[in-house]
């Protein structure tokens, strides 16, 4: 079967699902409002293990008898392919649970939910503002499921040795505690690291970083006009200069610095803060686990994300995922119904429990499980969690490095780094 018969077929079935949703969006057919039932079976594709999936989704099931979700669990490597290939053939799912770095690249695979059918202020009131990276000028391209925020974790023992009795809350605090969670030898080689920045490649989520950093000065990252995104990096709109926040980054990498604490003979951070080389660690909430099997013996907690000295507001980056509806599916509307009711129902706080991850719905981020000593910070981080249409997580991540390498080898000033990087964003937005 060749690749022209793939697009051929592909083209066949946008063109259908674009005219269904002018009928949609004209109110000649309404999702969910013309009294029919929904029935049948609609499936949907993810790559959360089928395990995690099971006894939510049966529980949903048996409350919801007149129609019935399967799941089917899909590599996260081939996900892509495997997707376009059964669209094309027309035995793609009804669903798909979509991450939000993949909603730009996986939009004209979407059914758009109308506002019509689904309101913004009822959105807006069920779901928490990290939500909104599946809002578009033509509809909701996703329900909100799942957020999984940027927090601090940090190594108690070596605050303690350190006389350091808080984590950072405001960066500035960062800057202060940097030479005095950092160790030297006679060579000044550093032993312990306070926080891993400053370089790209072994800093684990550092393009999330970054873009905490960024948006927590108001910068969106990426700015939609006319239904055309283009890159806000070098916005003038930003209360602050971004430039001072990528020096503020690189700066930690600068052995002329007094916050000197990182360099590239350290390992990936994650690895050097479960070796106790790395007193300080920013990751999802969703490693929390994996951090403990890599070290059942460390002493460590979790804090908000830092934040900026005086700010009004909290904000810290995150990971969402949400559940998509499929172009090509064969029956809309128990597709509709099933994933708003996946959403909105007990199906989203036991799949975010078994995923370790706060959910998206505030009425859920609000009821806090008791028992765990680290819900409280991952849930109040998510009600404060924001995301970014990443065009193309790949391309993006060399973008952010190179603005990064670039400073650090004296190649560019953070300014025309910034400026370079926007220009590059850009170009990655009209491909």
């Amino acid at each position: 079967m060749t690749k022209g018969f793939f697009q051929l077929t592909f083209l066949i079935i946008f063109i259908v699902g674009a005219i269904f949703g002018i009928l949609v969006f004209s109110g000649t057919i309404k999702l969910g409002s013309d009294g029919s039932k929904a029935t049948g079976t609609v499936v949907v594709w993810g790559t959360i293990k089928a395990a995690a999936m099971a006894a939510p989704l049966e529980d949903f099931n048996n409350t919801h008898p007149d129609f019935v979700v399967r799941y089917v669990e899909k590599s996260a490597q081939s996900f892509d392919q495997d997707l376009l290939e059964a669209l094309a053939s027309g035995t793609g799912p009804d669903m798909f649970f979509l991450p939000d770095n993949l909603a730009y690249h996986y939009s004209n695979k979407i059914f758009p939910i109308p506002y019509t059918s689904y309101a913004l202020n009822t959105f807006n009131s069920t779901f928490s503002g990290a939500g909104n990276v599946f809002l578009t000028s033509n509809g909701i391209l996703a329900f909100p499921m799942m957020v999984d925020p940027l927090v601090m974790y940090y190594n108690r023992s070596l605050l303690d040795a350190g006389a350091v009795v808080y984590p950072p809350k405001v960066w500035d605090d960062l800057l202060a505690l940097a030479p005095t969670l950092t160790k030297k030898d006679d060579s000044q080689k550093i032993t312990q690291s306070a926080v891993a920045l400053g370089h790209y490649t072994n800093v684990t989520n550092a393009k999330d970083i970054l873009v905490a950093l960024f948006m927590q000065l108001g910068n969106p990252i990426l700015a939609e006009e006319g239904g055309v995104l283009h890159s806000a990096l070098d916005s003038t709109n930003s209360k602050y200069d971004l430039s001072t926040v990528l020096s503020f980054y690189t700066d930690f990498a600068n052995p002329a610095k007094s916050v000197y604490s990182w360099n590239k003979s350290f390992p990936n951070s994650s690895d050097a803060f479960s070796a106790e080389e790395l007193a300080i660690y920013f990751g999802f909430a969703s490693e929390l686990q994996s951090l403990v099997n890599k070290n059942p013996n460390q002493n460590f907690f979790a804090a908000p994300l830092p934040q900026v000295k005086g700010a009004t507001t909290k904000l810290t980056s995150a990971r969402v995922t949400g559940l998509a509806i499929s172009s090509a599916t064969k029956n809309l509307n128990t597709a509709f119904t099933a994933a708003s009711l996946m959403a909105t129902t007990e199906f989203a706080g036991k799949l975010a429990t078994a995923l370790s991850v706060a959910p998206a719905r505030l009425d859920l981020l609000a009821a806090k499980p008791a028992k765990d000593a680290y819900a409280p910070i991952f849930y109040d981080s998510a009600l404060y969690a924001r995301s970014w249409m990443d065009p193309s997580p790949s391309a993006t991540n060399a973008i952010f490095r190179n603005m990064v390498d670039q400073v650090l080898s004296n190649s560019l000033t953070p300014r025309d780094a910034i400026t370079d990087a926007s220009a590059k964003l850009d170009l990655l937005l009209v491909k």
